[in-house]
């Protein structure tokens, strides 16, 4: 066994510190501004009823690959802890048939990336409707938040209401049982390992896509809340009693939504 083998059989640890070093990476990356020309910082402020807020001067007009960047590389920060359960468990799967340290590797990189590669799927559908919401002046044309209390009170009753269907239910339960999901839909090889990613992130994004709609209420770029919808996310998909707080906070969402048209 070389040195290298013996590295990457410490599998664990260089499995969590690869993780985290890509979304630390991300998180700068959305810090420095994304390549939108303003600092996260300058784009982050704390309200409950964003449209009420006074719209900052001027405005940004990113390139649509910029906008679908930025998304994307939000969405890696925020949806890759996320993931790490089924990645660690797979690994240690592979391991225990026998795969080589670097094989188990190479496989597990396949895996993440079937599944931020369903997450650039999502990017550049959000990307398009800020492509949208942007020019009709439903969003701030400069700090990304939503200038309608119409608007806010839909996304947020949509967001609360998605919280008890049944699709929201059933992607959950896959998203809190990473072993029940690789028995149902194990896959061999580099390709079956990237296809099972993506799988699993069809089912993320079937989880959370009306949550992550909620960043065009508060601020595409407002950290607070992308930082709050991350460890929303976290806790529903990962810690014990996660769903129940999921349906908790469909209550908040809805009650939130009524506020915003009478404030």
């Amino acid at each position: 066994m070389t040195p290298f083998d013996v590295w990457l059989a410490r599998e664990r640890a260089v499995t969590l510190l690869g993780m985290a070093a890509l979304v630390g990476l991300c998180w700068f990356y959305l810090w420095t501004g994304a390549g939108t020309g303003m600092s996260a910082r300058e784009m982050t402020t704390v309200a409950l009823f964003p449209h009420r807020l006074v719209d900052g001067m001027g405005s940004m007009d990113p390139s649509l690959p910029t906008v679908i960047a930025m998304w994307w590389v939000m969405m890696i920060a925020m949806m890759t802890p996320g993931a790490a359960p089924l990645v660690m468990l797979y690994r240690r799967v592979l391991r225990q048939h026998g795969n080589g340290a670097a094989g188990s590797a190479f496989t597990s990189v396949a895996l993440l990336a079937g599944y931020l590669t369903t997450w650039l799927a999502f990017s550049i559908g959000a990307a398009l409707l800020q492509a949208l919401l942007q020019p009709a002046g439903l969003i701030s044309a400069m700090m990304l938040w939503s200038k309608s209390a119409l608007l806010s009170a839909i996304v947020l009753a949509l967001a609360g209401l998605y919280q008890f269907s049944p699709m929201k239910r059933a992607c959950l339960r896959q998203c809190r049982a990473p072993a029940a999901f690789l028995v149902a839909h194990w896959r061999p090889g580099i390709a079956g390992s990237f296809l099972l990613g993506a799988r699993h992130g069809v089912v993320c994004v079937g989880c959370c896509w009306l949550l992550m709609a909620l960043l065009f209420v508060g601020g595409v770029m407002n950290v607070v809340w992308i930082v709050a919808l991350s460890l929303f996310v976290f806790v529903e998909k990962v810690l014990p009693g996660g769903d129940r707080i999921g349906r908790a906070l469909g209550v908040v969402l809805i009650v939130w939504a009524g506020v915003t048209l009478i404030v």
